[in-house]
């Protein structure tokens, strides 16, 4: 889903709001979660999930197209856990009455 997507759907279920106050309002929970971890804190919607920042150590890795090594720095990385609300909506999602996914299995070619 993307935030034109996210917005239309609101405006839908909120008929009463316009769309440039939905439009709005996401773009002010976006930015309010993007500011807090950019402060390094740790941000938790109860029943979605959490957004926390990792850590990630320097290490070297290899330029893919010369083979050469380059020295990667360190840095923080968005983390997203999901909430156990979340996983259990997500598992329930594919599932069949005899407990399979329902999903056929890949084929390789």
């Amino acid at each position: 889903m993307t935030r034109s997507s996210l917005v239309a759907r609101l405006s839908a279920r909120f008929p009463h709001l316009m769309a440039r106050d939905t439009e709005l309002a996401v773009r002010l929970i976006l930015d309010a979660i993007g500011d807090a971890l950019a402060e390094g804190s740790r941000v938790e919607v109860r029943g979605f999930g959490s957004f926390a920042l990792s850590y990630r150590p320097p290490r070297v890795g290899r330029n893919p197209k010369s083979g050469d090594q380059v020295v990667v720095p360190a840095k923080h990385v968005p983390h997203f856990k999901a909430g156990k609300e979340l996983r259990e909506r997500v598992d329930q999602l594919g599932t069949l009455p005899d407990g399979s996914l329902g999903i056929p299995p890949a084929v390789n070619v």
